[in-house]
């Protein structure tokens, strides 16, 4: 899929935290191949030791970010933890842990909430700008319909309030900026593998192209909102 991202200024910088997962990669290089920004830096605990869990390492990637002198223009957070070893999706409440939750929010809410807390201050006060974290559907109250899931359907509901939440600060200083959760979809990956029978399933390639076509379509009167691949707002 081709793609040319024309919303955003010339001059900035796109940064990816999760470079090295299926979809963060994906993302760098396809963001790459659009040179619409001056330059893309990719953090992850492959690439540099980049952890998601550990704030003195945001903080670090934060400050190396505005040592660069480059204006912000868009940072993705694609991270996710669904499995892992020790993690599973719960069918039913008697296999919830304080652990798996943990790990869980862990990654999935307080890992993004933290790259917002020091990531944020650097996106410029004028012209258009974008955070966005990668949230799922299944996140959703709204359209639970079918239960399960305990820890990664309320880290993802989490994810969703503290996006939202940091949208509302954030316009009270940059109008132009937009924060927005993005449901990439079913895409191939070690995260939904297991899991993406009857879905239909897309390549990270594929995936990283139409979310950055939304991406480029965003306004500012959408920043808060939770949207899919297509640019649909789903439900809280």
């Amino acid at each position: 899929m081709h793609l040319e991202l024309e919303s955003f200024p010339t001059d900035g910088l796109a940064v990816v935290v999760g470079a090295s997962g299926s979809i963060g990669a994906a993302l760098r290089e396809a963001l790459v191949q659009t040179r619409a920004f001056k330059q893309v830096v990719g953090f992850s605990r492959s690439l540099d030791g980049f952890d998601l869990t550990a704030e003195d390492s945001i903080a670090d990637a934060a400050a190396k970010v505005a040592s660069l002198a480059v204006p912000l223009r868009f940072i993705v957070v694609a991270t996710g933890l669904l499995h892992d070893h020790g993690v599973r999706p719960e069918k039913t409440w008697r296999q919830l842990g304080a652990e798996g939750l943990t790990r869980v929010f862990a990654v999935n809410t307080i890992g993004p909430a933290l790259v917002a807390k020091h990531f944020l201050p650097l996106l410029p006060r004028e012209g258009k700008s974008v955070f966005a974290a990668l949230s799922a559907k299944v996140g959703s109250i709204g359209d639970n319909n079918l239960g399960g899931w305990y820890g990664y359907r309320a880290s993802k509901a989490a994810l969703n309030q503290v996006v939202r939440t940091a949208a509302i600060e954030l316009a009270r200083t940059r109008p132009e900026a937009i924060c927005v959760s993005l449901h990439p979809g079913t895409v191939e990956s070690e995260l939904s593998a297991p899991f993406s029978s009857g879905h239909n399933v897309v390549t990270p390639t594929f995936a990283a192209a139409r979310m950055l076509k939304v991406i480029d379509g965003l306004r500012p009167s959408q920043s808060g909102l939770l949207i899919d691949h297509s640019g649909l707002t789903l439900p809280w």
